[in-house]
């Protein structure tokens, strides 16, 4: 997972309209480097910094990558700190260290930041948190606190609230905007912040700030340390990103595709990454044939089964996959408590009971109408209930065991359900229609 998107905040010290940002954006984003290059030199570097925010990481250190190394900092110091370390993390070794390098000389304070903001996990509340945070000490007024809030209004990552602090730092209330502007000016802040402080540890999973943003609807949320200190704030719109992440790369990883690969990437690397899991499922695709082999005479006796080989299977891989996509998705979202995998079987089975009776017997009289012959149509009927049993259960053990194991949920298990339930399926198809069929 890389670092969660910010979105850019508003200019800093020039009146660069955001529209205008935009168009320069995407200007650059259809150019090739040579050209986006020559375009962000010929803008003020202020500028220049502020269409970098907007690039995507990748994009943005493409071309820093290309530029010398003293303007390649300048510009990376205009950029927001939370959006430059993306960007850094995202350049090859030796640039990024020449770049920091260049920060410790002409920019020490920006440079210490960067290094500071590094040492955060990307999936971790410290890899979304943004360090532009308002900070006021316990002892101001209102009044005070009023003044201190528009010298600091162009640094902070945004104003929705302001937080109160001891002398080390530490947290200790928040107050509201409006309980600030409402108060008499010489009210101490101390007596009007709220102390029920909801905040999040540096090192928690990103996926759980996504939960706690979800039980309490709050704009921000400040980021504290193990000592309870301040260190910076994550916003919603960094989370609404987080999300969007996340679901991609569980929608990619349920058909073994790895989360990185790009529609745009070259061929070859998209080939590194998909061909593994595709043998694999070639492997499981043998093991699957080894089943029907075992049936040969079976087979050759009532041709009638091949017909129906791939409707009880394929029954089987879409039953699965539902019960695959809802777990997978429960599990993300939290729903589901260690506790709780035996409850989700359970229903599970209950429900593959009942599809299978219903579809079961669709197929029944189908099987019986084409071919005349009862006793297929039970055949199909009972194959079709115990594949659907056996889809439901596996496609709930099989994200559930990857989890247990501290694995991915969604780490190819569609391929690794296709197995079961192609095997399972005819398995039971074939042995029932070689126990009962003459």
């Amino acid at each position: 997972m890389t670092r969660a998107r910010k979105r850019p905040r508003p200019p800093k010290e020039h009146e660069t309209h955001e529209p205008e940002v935009v168009r320069l954006t995407e200007r650059i984003e259809g150019q090739s480097d040579e050209e986006a290059i020559k375009t962000l030199e010929a803008l003020p570097r202020a500028v220049a910094g502020e269409v970098l925010d907007h690039l995507e990481p990748e994009r943005a250190s493409e071309l820093l990558a290309r530029l010398k190394g003293a303007e390649a900092a300048d510009l990376l110091e205009e950029m927001w700190p939370d959006n430059a370390v993306d960007v850094l993390e995202a350049l090859p070794e030796g640039k990024r260290a020449e770049l920091l390098r260049l920060l410790q000389r002409t920019a020490p304070k920006e440079a210490e930041l960067l290094r500071r903001l590094r040492q955060y996990p990307p999936d971790t509340a410290g890899g979304l948190m943004s360090p532009d945070v308002v900070a006021l000490p316990e002892h101001l007024t209102v009044e005070e606190a009023i003044q201190e809030l528009r010298r600091l209004a162009d640094e902070a990552e945004v104003l929705y609230y302001a937080y109160v602090v001891d002398r080390d730092g530490k947290l200790l209330g928040v107050l509201s905007m409006r309980d600030l502007i409402l108060s008499d000016p010489k009210t101490p802040i101390r007596d009007i912040m709220y102390r029920d402080v909801v905040t999040v540890p540096v090192d928690l999973d990103a996926e759980e700030v996504a939960r706690i943003f979800d039980k309490y609807h709050y704009l921000a949320l400040p980021v504290v340390d193990r000592d309870g200190r301040l260190l910076g704030i994550v916003t919603f719109d960094d989370v609404i990103d987080t999300i969007r992440e996340e679901e991609t790369e569980d929608m990619q990883r349920l058909v073994g595709v790895a989360p990185e690969d790009k529609a745009l990437d070259p061929w070859y690397a998209s080939l590194r990454r998909r061909l593994p899991w595709l043998l694999i499922n070639l492997i499981t695709a043998f093991a699957a044939a080894a089943v029907v082999a075992l049936f040969e005479g079976t087979i050759a006796k009532v041709t009638a089964l091949a017909v129906l080989m791939p409707i009880i299977a394929g029954q089987g891989g879409n039953t699965g996959s539902q019960t695959v996509t809802v777990v997978v998705r429960a599990i993300a979202l939290g729903e589901l408590k260690p506790g709780d995998g035996g409850r989700v079987v359970l229903k599970e089975v209950v429900l593959g009971a009942v599809h299978g009776l219903i579809i079961g017997g669709i197929v029944a009289l189908a099987a019986y109408a084409w071919n005349g012959d009862p006793m297929l149509g039970v055949v199909a009927a009972l194959a079709m209930l115990f594949n659907l049993i056996m889809a439901g259960v596996f496609g709930a053990v099989i994200p559930l065991g990857l989890r247990a194991l501290g694995l991915d949920p969604a780490l190819a298990s569609t391929i690794f359900l296709t197995t079961v339930t192609d095997i399972c399926g005819f398995l039971f198809l074939l042995g029932l229609g070689t126990l009962l069929l003459d």
